[in-house]
This record gives C-alpha cells, structure tokens and sequence, in this order.
C-alpha cells in the first residue's frame, strides 16, 4: 500500500486508470490501493512498468498544492517537486552515455529507453501525456501544446568558421544566425532538463533510403509522442542495424517541453530551434510541435546533400509500372499530397527526396499529411492509414466515442497524421526509383489566368521553381479578402541552408542531362479569379497527368500564351478547350489581360529578391533565367515603373 504526504488528501475517481485526472483536498490522506493502478500497466515489462508507475504518481506530485509539507514547511504548486530516484530502469544507457557527443555535452540522463516499440510507446503516452487518447480506429491522438506549427521566425543556424561562407545569410533568407557561445548555451539548458526528467526516450535511425547515402540519425526527447513520431517518420533499422549503428552522424537534442531563457542573447521567443553544423546537432527548446524535428532533419539534407552532389528536394514522388518517375513540387493547398498518391502509380515518398546520379530517393521512413478536411472518397490511403500505430495531432474528436472529426479547426488548422510509408498498401519499398521523366510544378493561381497545364523550357523551369508560387484565397487567414500571391523558394524556403539559385543549377543540370520534361500544372481557378470563377475539377487535373504519363500531352500542338510565354497544349482528352486556354472562359478579356501583367508583375518584383545569387552560380545563370524564363511585362499598362533590379 502506498500513503500519501500528511497534509494531502488524494481522491480517485471511481474507475479511472492511472495518469487520469485527481482531485486534491487538505484532509488527512487515507491509504490509497496502487494495485489497481498496477495492473492498469500490467502489460508494460518489468521494468517499465515500474518506472511508468513512478513517473506517472510523479507527475500527480508535481501539481498538487500541499497546506504542509513533510517537513512542515509551506509549499504552493512548486512545479518543480520532481522525486529523485537512485535506481536505473530502462534500458542500458552505456550506448547513450559512452558516446561521443553524449560526453561533449555532459548527458548522463537518469533513465534511457532505446528504439521502444510502438506498443510500449503508446501505453507511456496514454499514462504519461495529457490530453492523449486511443481514437476509434486505433491511431493516437495526441496534442503539441501552445505550438500547433512549426515557428521559422525562431529557427537559428550557428554562424561557424568552417560552414558560414556556404549558408544564404541576409535578405530573404530564413537562415537567423546565431554566435557558437549561444548555442552552447542553448544546448546546456537542453542537457540539463534531460539530466533532470525522470526518464529520456532514444531513436536511433536512419535518413535517406539509399544505404550509400544513410545518414545515422539520433533523437533524445522526453515525450513518448516524440519518439513514436520520429520512429514513424525515419527509416527503421533492422535488429542487426541497431547493434552496429555506433556514433550518430547527427543529434536531436529536445527539450520542447522547457522554453529557453529569453535573456539569451538573440532569443525572439521562448522557443529556439538550433542548428549547429560544426556540431551536427539540432537543440529545441520551447516548441512541443514534432514537425520541428523532421523539418531539422530535412534541412540538414538541404545543407549536406548539395557539398556531396545530391540535389534534395521538397517534393512527392512517385512511379509507374515502367519504372517512370514523376516529382511534384507544390506549397500547402496545391494538391502534392493528393496527385502523387495515384493508385496506378506506386508511391516513393510524399515530401522529401534526394536526386543522385542514379536516381531519386526518399529521404523519409513516413509520412505527415494534413488531416482537415479529410475525406475516405479523395484520399483512401490516408484515411486507412489511420488506425494503431499512426499519430493524429491536435485533431477535435467525439470525447465520448473518440470518431476524429477531420473537418474541425478547433485547435488549429494544421492538424495533422503521421504514419509509417508502409501503411500504404500502394507504397515503394525500398523507397528508391530511377531518373524522373516528367517533373510537375504545382500552383494554386487564385487569380485565375494561368493555364492549368503548360509545359516549360529549361529557363522557365528554373525561374518557376525558384519563384515557388502559389496563392492564398480569402478565408485562408484572418484578415486576407482578396486573393494574394505566395512566394517560396524552391518550394520550401524556410528549409533551405544555401542560396536558392544553388539549387535552381543543380536542377538545370540534371534536368538537361536526363531530359527531363517539365510542366506548370495550376489547380487553381478558371472563368475568372476567385470568388468569380470555379476551382479547377480534381477530375481535369488528373486527366492532364494520365496524359502527361501516356506521353499523349508531349505531343501534342501546343501554343503561346502573353506574358508568361508557356506553351500550352490546345487539346488534352476529357478536358474542354475553354478549361486549357483560360483567357477564352472570361467575359471579359480586357480584365484578363489586366490581371495577367499584374500577375507578372508580381513574379517579376519577386525575383529580384534573389538577383545576389549571382555570386554563388555566376551572372550569366541568373541573367537567362530573368530574360528567358521570366514574364515580359508591361508596366506602362500597370502604371507603375519596374522593380529596380
């Protein structure tokens, strides 16, 4: 039997299981029975059921309000009354503690479980974690906290002697430096939560499903949310893999759970995500929001990749039966997710890919799709993937029956589902292809003049991938009524480490050297901008891509459009001819012409962001791109001068 404190009073609700809510009074404290509590975590083993059974009878000390303490002094709500524990359980922590990086930072955490399984790892979310649930059908329901996405404005890379000359600093770069002596710092006060928790979940993993390119990939959290997360999102290794796998090529120090000390020279926020190069190591501090750690990891990938010859790439992808390769590019809300998954084309992977000399292939072991809005008829696989051993995060559900209501926003609109790429019954696996044949630059043009298939030249395909356009519609975010034009990066800006233009010749070579098709292919709106015209039909778009793959489309007679200069084919089967050449579905064609210029006019003051790349691909690059891949504008007709280059 277990008695409380004197002075503290701990009732339990009838039939509630351990880690589930108590109410607090300031009677004396009966004996409270811990054999039912025991056997709530009957199937965890031995020696993590001891330990979840004094985390989780911690984790009620912590919040209480003792009247008296055990030594007769007054203590309120003292969050910190963490019990000490002289005695290690878990799993052997010498892999942990007699490594490199774990004796450079001084981590000699008390308690280290290795590689859980995600059974074990679900009933320490479901004892350990508030407002954790088992859906319906399996899946854990989880929730991120204050964070519901990632916070680029808080990201730091390290300013170092021996990476700083390669790193986009300065402008419109998402690169926010930081001097060494901070990170340091940053990551001490990470090392110190880990030392202190009762206990510290390690996934040791890979990165990139080509061995010959894996990257070793330790994570350190205190969350078993976070390490499912990361167990799903990496490439699992074998059991053999796991004795042999040594020193990490890079570390994930996360203390999300802890905010960093805002006094900290360059801190923004309570939160700070670093990234140390020199180090190889990740530190997060203030942000529970797991999507922090996969998109650390990516990039890195944006950083490495590139010095060793690969191109990485933010983009789906996937295969026909020939073993001919498509990549989508495409910014949230083009449709990447929902046209690479094609049930008559295996999937290689839905977000991050590399491109070697011998192909393309996925650097990720899951996938983490948006959840709203999630429908069984437009996304099959996603939906059945959604049972045990996926994750849903910050998703409302039924609190009685636990069915996730997927069109509800009432945490955040990014909620989202992650689960291992083997889920889907249509997947790759190994998740590695050839060449690509076709490559689909995806946009949602809101306003309504671009065509919704178009196919580019090397100097248009360049210029539109560093533009990475797409635009955001008027309900989409408080504040936006009119529609507004979305710029990024190669598709994925907040990741990049070196210039974009570094990354537009890398795709310029390899699109030359395997003649690779290239095509604009805008889901957006037709007959007018939107809030006049309609949305492009699903059923049109993927018409378009079965021609794309048949090679019908390639051969097809194509024409010029104004401005753009794209070449559009004038037919395509089972998409009418108003649908391809937009101008002919306005009813007025003067106000089309307008909002074409000022569409281009747009590109236009936009690329000029990126006209410094010239020092690191040479002037004559950027120089074709601008005069031969980008619009030609009038600007006496927009009654503005041109953006000063």
């Amino acid at each position: 039997m277990l008695r409380a404190s004197k002075g503290l009073h701990l009732l339990r609700p009838a039939g509630r299981a351990l880690g589930a809510s108590w109410q607090y009074g300031a009677a004396v404290a009966p004996e409270v029975d811990a054999s039912a509590d025991a056997a709530d975590a009957a199937s965890l083993g031995d020696r993590t059921r001891g330990a979840a059974l004094r985390q989780a009878f911690g984790q009620v000390m912590t919040h209480m309000k003792f009247a008296k303490g055990p030594d007769e002094k007054t203590i309120a709500g003292d969050d910190m009354l963490i019990p000490q524990r002289s005695t290690r359980f878990g799993h052997d922590p010498s892999f942990l503690v007699d490594s490199k990086h774990a004796k450079e930072a001084g981590l000699n955490p008390k308690t280290v479980y290795r590689n859980l399984t995600v059974a074990e790892l679900y009933e320490l979310a479901l004892l350990q974690e508030r407002h954790t649930r088992l859906s319906s059908t399996g899946a854990l329901m989880t929730n991120s906290s204050v964070k519901k996405g990632r916070t680029p404005r808080d990201k730091r890379v390290v300013k170092e002697d021996g990476t700083k000359a390669d790193v986009w600093w300065g402008g419109s770069s998402p690169n926010f430096p930081m001097q060494e002596q901070e990170f340091l710092i940053n990551r001490q006060r990470t090392v110190d939560f880990l030392n202190y928790v009762e206990q510290v979940y390690v996934v040791d993993a890979f990165v990139n499903w080509k061995k010959s390119a894996r990257m070793k990939i330790r994570v350190l959290c205190t969350r078993p949310y976070h390490a499912l997360f990361m167990h799903n999102m990496l490439i699992r290794p074998t059991a053999e893999e796991l004795a042999d796998f040594g020193e990490p090529d890079f570390v994930i120090f996360n203390a999300g759970v802890f905010p960093a000390n805002k006094m900290t020279a360059g801190m923004t926020s309570n939160a700070s995500i670093d990234l140390s190069f020199k180090h190889n190591e990740l530190v997060i501090l203030g942000s529970q929001y797991a999507g922090e750690m996969k998109k650390g990891v990516f990039t890195v990938l944006n950083y490495l990749m590139p010095k060793r010859g690969v191109l990485s790439l933010h983009s789906g992808c996937n295969m026909g039966k020939e073993g001919d390769v498509s990549l989508f590019f495409g910014l949230s809300g083009t449709g990447k997710t929902t046209l690479s998954a094609d049930p008559n084309r295996p999937l290689i992977g839905d977000d991050e890919h590399c491109w070697d000399d011998e192909g393309v292939f996925n650097a990720e072991g899951g996938c983490y799709a948006k959840a709203i809005g999630l429908k069984a008829e437009k996304e099959p696989d996603i939906w059945r993937a959604v049972k045990f051993g996926t994750i849903l995060e910050n998703v409302d559900y039924d609190y009685h029956t636990r069915v996730v209501d997927f069109d509800s926003a009432k945490f955040t609109e990014n909620t989202r589902i992650c689960y291992p790429i083997d889920f889907i019954p249509n997947a790759h696996i190994p998740c590695v292809g050839g060449h690509p044949k076709n490559i689909m630059l995806l946009c949602c043009d809101a306003f309504g003049v671009l065509p919704p298939v178009s196919k580019l030249t090397p100097e248009q395909a360049m210029y539109m991938f560093v533009s990475g356009y797409t635009a955001k519609v008027a309900g989409t975010e408080v504040g936006v009524t009119e529609p507004q034009a979305t710029f990024s990066a190669c598709f994925g800006s907040v990741f990049l480490v070196w210039h974009p233009m570094k990354y537009a010749q890398m795709l310029a070579e390899k699109m030359k050297k395997h003649k690779v098709n290239v095509w604009l292919l805008n889901t957006g709106w037709v007959g007018g901008k939107f809030g006049v015209g309609s949305r492009i039909s699903l059923k049109y778009t993927r018409g378009i891509l079965d021609a794309i793959h048949s090679g019908e489309l390639e051969k097809t007679k194509m024409t010029k459009t104004d401005v753009f200069g794209l070449s559009v084919p004038e037919a395509c089967p089972g998409v009418p001819s108003e649908v391809l050449m937009p101008h002919t579905a306005w009813k007025d064609r003067s106000q089309f012409d307008l909002q074409l210029q000022q569409l281009g006019g747009m590109f236009a003051e936009n690329f000029n962001k990126y006209l410094d790349g010239e020092k690191y691909v040479g002037p004559e690059l950027v120089k074709s791109m601008r005069e031969q891949g980008g619009p030609t504008v009038d600007w006496k007709m927009l009654g503005v001068p041109p953006p000063k280059a």
